[in-house]
Formats: C-alpha cells, sequence, structure tokens
C-alpha cells in the first residue's frame, strides 16, 4: 500500500514540475508582450490617451431616471 502512495506522490511530482514551464510559458510571453508595448510607446502618449479616455468617461451623460406614474 505504501509503495502505491510513494508510486503516486511521484507522478504527481513529476507532472506538476514537468508540466510547469510549458504552463508559465503563456504568462511569461504575455508579460514580456506587454513590456514591448508599454515601452514602445512614449509616456506621453500614454499620459494623452488616459487624459482623454478619462475625460470621454466624465462627459457621458448620466442616464435618465423613469419616474413611477401616479
Amino acid at each position: 500500500m505504501l509503495r502505491i502512495i510513494r508510486w503516486s506522490f511521484l507522478a504527481a511530482y513529476l507532472i506538476v514540475v514537468g508540466l510547469w514551464s510549458a504552463a508559465a510559458a503563456p504568462v511569461a510571453l504575455l508579460a514580456t508582450g506587454v513590456a514591448v508595448i508599454l515601452t514602445a510607446v512614449p509616456m506621453p502618449v500614454w499620459l494623452l490617451a488616459t487624459g482623454a479616455t478619462l475625460l470621454a468617461l466624465n462627459r457621458q451623460q448620466p442616464t435618465p431616471t423613469i419616474q413611477p406614474a401616479d
């Protein structure tokens, strides 16, 4: 019984260790891509885009409320 448990733990360990690099690769590629995009665009452009977005969001008209019928 103990031998089966040890083999199961060994198999689980090998699966986790063997698949970790394959599972972490897309996350690392995503982080690299985001870093490349952030460094490729100058900071004033990011600030201007952020300011324009915030201005557009603040200028939106609120949704009119419907008055209940008496």
